[in-house]
């Protein structure tokens, strides 16, 4: 299985309470991802994306559920 990559857009830098601006990731969330597995992984995309929907950051995307490899 290919391993599910880094949510990360490209705009690196945390806000007051460790959160990227970018992806939304708490700083221990970004730390880990290496060393996570997809199931792990997947957990954090479903958080991220109730943060971006708690932020009314939302995309055509986030209105599909996440399909999984088989």
């Amino acid at each position: 299985m290919i391993d599910i990559i880094s949510p990360c857009v490209g705009v690196c830098q945390l806000d007051n309470h460790d959160y990227c601006i970018g992806c939304l990731r708490h700083r221990d969330e970004i730390t880990l991802w290496i060393s996570l597995d997809n199931e792990k992984r997947l957990v954090i995309l479903q958080e991220l994306k109730q943060r971006r929907r708690a932020l009314g950051r939302t995309s055509d995307a986030d209105k599909k559920p996440r399909r999984r490899k088989r």
